[in-house]
C-alpha cells in the first residue's frame, strides 16, 4: 500500500476500539495491518450492535466497521501450538505490534517484553490499557465511559455540575488510539537511528488527562476546579450556543475586535456596563446570553448566520450526522470513502482525517482504501505469505 508508512507491517492483536483505532490510523498511512482475531467470535466489536447490516448469515456490526478499515484478518487460536507459532512468525517479521490487553496478559501468552525483544529486536510495541500499566490501580479494566468519569471529563461535560454527561463518542478510546499511533511514529523514527524497537505505553486515563488543556492548568496553576456549564465557554464570552427563531447557532467571539464587530451587527454598545471586557462578560454571562438571544429572537438561524458572516463573526449551525455526511465540505475533504466489502458490497465509511500534498501543492495519490475484513477473510493468504517468508 502506498503512503508514508508503505512497506511497514503492523500486527494488530487488539480488540474493541482504542487499539484497533491506532492500528487503523497506521493502515491509513500505508502500513500493512494484519488483524489477529479469535476463531469463531473475533474482535469484541463484531458483536456490538444493533445496528447490524448485511445478509442474515453474514451480519456485520457497524461498530466494527468504524475502526478496522485497511486491515487483513486472520483467525488464530493463540492457545494452540499452530496459532502460537503463526503469531510468532508474524511478530518476527513485523515492525509494529499493537495490543490492549490488561497488564500481564501478554506475559502469560509467552510474549512479555523480553520474549518479544528476543523474537524481534526491531519491534515497536504499542500497549494500551485502561488506567496505566503500573501504579496502585494499574490493573483495572478500562472501558471508555468509566474512564471519562474517572479522568474528570464527565465533570466538565453537561448542562450543569449536577448532571455530568459522557461525550457522545468513546473519546477516551479514540484519544488513546491517536496518542498511541503518535507514539509509534516517534518510536519508528528513533529506530531509524538506533536500530532497536521499544515499548510505547498509554492508557485511556492518560489520553483524557492529556487533553484537559486549559481546564487542567486552570486547576494546577490557578486552583480553580472546572465544572460543567453547558454550551458556553468558561473563559471566553460570548462563545457558545444561542437560540434564534427557528434553531440554535454557535458563535465564537475570541477577541475584542470581534466583540465590537458583533455589537455593530446587533446594535449593541460594546461599552455597555458589565459587558465591556471579556472578564466582565464571563462574570455576567447570563445577562450577555439574554441580550444576544433577544437580538436573534425574531430572525431565523439562516438570517442570523448570514448577518454574522457579513460582519466577520465566526459562527455555525449544529448539524446532525446525516447532514454532516451529505455536506459538500465534508466530502471535499475526503472524509467519506467508498470501499467494496466482501458481503455488504459498496459501502461508505468515515474517511481518514489526513491528506498529503507535495510542496508544489499537488495532492499525493494513494491507493483506494480497503473495507474492514470479515472474520478470517485472509487466513489462507496470510498463511501462504508466511510460508514463503
Amino acid at each position: 500500500m502506498t503512503g508514508p508508512l508503505g512497506g511497514l507491517l503492523v500486527v494488530d492483536l487488539s480488540r474493541a476500539l482504542a487499539g484497533p483505532h491506532a492500528a487503523m490510523m497506521l493502515g491509513d498511512l500505508g502500513a500493512r495491518v494484519i488483524k489477529v482475531e479469535s476463531p469463531g467470535t473475533g474482535d469484541d466489536t463484531r458483536a456490538w450492535g444493533p445496528p447490524f447490516v448485511g445478509p442474515e448469515d453474514a451480519r456485520e456490526s457497524t461498530y466494527f466497521l468504524s475502526c478496522n478499515r485497511n486491515k487483513e484478518s486472520i483467525a488464530l487460536d493463540l492457545k494452540s501450538a499452530e496459532g502460537a507459532d503463526a503469531l510468532r512468525a508474524l511478530i518476527a517479521g513485523a515492525d509494529v505490534l499493537v495490543e490492549n490487553f490488561r497488564p500481564g496478559v501478554m506475559a502469560r501468552l509467552g510474549l512479555g517484553d523480553d520474549e518479544l525483544s528476543a523474537l524481534n529486536a526491531r519491534l515497536v510495541v504499542l500497549s494500551i490499557t485502561g488506567f496505566g500499566h503500573d501504579g496502585p490501580e494499574g490493573g483495572r479494566a478500562g472501558y471508555d465511559q468509566i474512564a471519562q468519569g474517572e479522568a474528570g471529563l464527565m465533570s466538565l461535560t453537561g448542562p450543569s455540575p449536577d448532571d455530568p454527561q459522557r461525550v457522545g463518542v468513546p473519546i477516551g478510546d479514540l484519544l488513546a488510539g491517536m496518542y498511541g499511533a503518535y507514539g509509534v511514529l516517534a518510536a519508528l523514527r528513533e529506530r531509524d537511528e538506533t536500530g532497536r524497537g521499544q515499548v510505547v505505553r498509554t492508557s485511556l486515563l492518560a489520553a483524557i488527562v492529556g487533553v484537559h488543556a486549559f481546564q487542567g492548568t486552570r486547576y494546577t496553576v490557578a486552583g480553580e476546579v472546572g465544572r460543567a456549564q453547558g454550551n458556553h465557554h468558561p473563559s471566553i464570552a460570548p462563545y457558545g450556543l444561542f437560540r434564534t427563531a427557528d434553531g440554535p447557532v454557535q458563535i465564537a467571539v475570541g477577541s475584542e475586535p470581534l466583540w465590537q464587530a458583533l455589537c455593530r451587527a446587533i446594535d449593541l454598545d460594546p461599552a455597555t456596563p458589565g459587558l465591556a471586557t471579556n472578564p466582565e462578560r464571563v462574570a455576567n454571562r447570563a445577562a450577555l446570553i439574554a441580550t444576544i438571544e433577544a437580538a436573534f429572537a425574531e430572525r431565523s438561524s439562516a438570517e442570523v448566520l448570514a448577518q454574522l458572516e457579513a460582519a466577520g463573526i465566526p459562527a455555525g449551525v449544529v448539524r446532525t450526522l446525516d447532514e454532516v455526511y451529505a455536506w459538500p465540505q465534508t466530502r471535499a475533504q475526503g472524509l467519506v470513502v467508498e470501499v467494496d466489502h466482501p458481503t455488504l458490497g459498496p459501502i461508505e465509511l468515515p474517511g481518514p482525517p489526513l491528506r498529503f500534498f507535495d510542496l508544489e501543492g499537488e495532492e499525493r495519490t494513494r491507493r483506494a482504501h480497503v473495507a474492514p475484513p470479515t472474520l478470517g477473510q485472509h487466513d489462507d493468504a496470510v498463511r501462504e505469505w508466511l510460508a514463503t517468508t
